[in-house]
């Protein structure tokens, strides 16, 4: 089995990159083809990033979701490449997610929404679980 991981810019807080022993793209892989370094993405049939991505996978795992990216997700927007990949992503194929948010923030009822948005979509949610959160709290 082969992994990848996309990242975004705001879940780079939470991680040092050289201890993802897996390659690891980001905003600024987008505009650089994998093939070489050194060569951008110029033009018409060009690989374009995302989509090279979502033809590779067979399986996606979104892990953490956090409320953010939830709410990109379920609005349609297209912003960074994970929200990109997830866009573009053959409905046929698995798409797993994990909310991971403040119980207060998980706890809105937009949220609810949202992942049923998400579940319409055919993507499956992997539940919440208690634990003791970043903040102090205890809760989902």
């Amino acid at each position: 089995m082969e992994v990848q991981v996309v990242t975004t810019e705001n879940a780079k807080h939470f991680y040092i990159p050289g201890e993802i022993p897996v390659t690891l793209y980001s905003d600024a892989d987008e505009w650089q083809v994998r093939l070489s370094p050194t060569q951008l993405w110029k033009g018409r049939t060009d690989p374009v990033l995302h989509i090279e991505l979502r033809r590779w996978a067979d399986l996606m795992l979104v892990a953490p979701l956090d409320a953010n990216t939830l709410a990109k997700i379920a609005n349609g927007l297209s912003d960074n490449l994970l929200t990109c990949v997830i866009r573009a992503w053959e409905l046929s194929k698995p798409l797993l997610f994990c909310p991971a948010m403040n119980t207060a923030m998980w706890e809105h009822p937009i949220t609810a929404q949202q992942v049923e948005k998400l579940k319409g979509f055919g993507y499956m949610e992997i539940p919440c679980i208690v634990k003791k959160l970043v903040c102090g709290d205890e809760g989902e």
